[in-house]
């Protein structure tokens, strides 16, 4: 029997984006504290993540507005990614600073993925009303 909802690690994927939002925030803030930075850039995954956070809460919330919410989220996926890329400005001293270069990477890599599973949630959401 195929599977109602889209899963990623066993869980859902409404489920999954409250645990990547709150991987991002936490990672804002430990790396923050480990670089011992002072700039409010280290902070730039946690801004990113608050709006995954609220809009995959709501949409648990207000199931109707599932739709809407997810897309904001996945927006918000691919803006991180997008933020990643300022790793390539630093080319060709990638790791010069490390801290923040490794948080770019992260928010590049974990933004990519992310988004490409919500790409993926939707192809399954599409297929599974068309049936």
């Amino acid at each position: 029997m195929k599977s109602q909802e889209f899963k990623v690690l066993n869980i859902s994927f409404v489920n999954f984006s409250i645990f990547y939002g709150l991987f991002l925030f936490s990672w804002g803030i430990i790396i923050s504290i480990i670089s011992n930075s002072s700039s409010i850039t280290s902070y730039i995954p946690s801004f990113i993540s608050i709006p995954i956070i609220l809009f995959s809460w709501l949409s648990l919330l207000i199931p109707q507005k599932k739709k809407l919410f997810m897309h904001i989220t996945a927006t918000f996926g691919l803006i991180c990614a997008l933020a990643g890329l300022d790793l390539l400005r630093g080319l060709p001293n990638i790791f010069e600073n490390f801290w923040a270069d490794l948080s770019k990477m992260i928010m590049f890599t974990s933004g990519l993925i992310y988004t490409y599973l919500c790409i993926q949630s939707f192809i399954f959401a599409r297929n599974k009303s068309n049936v």
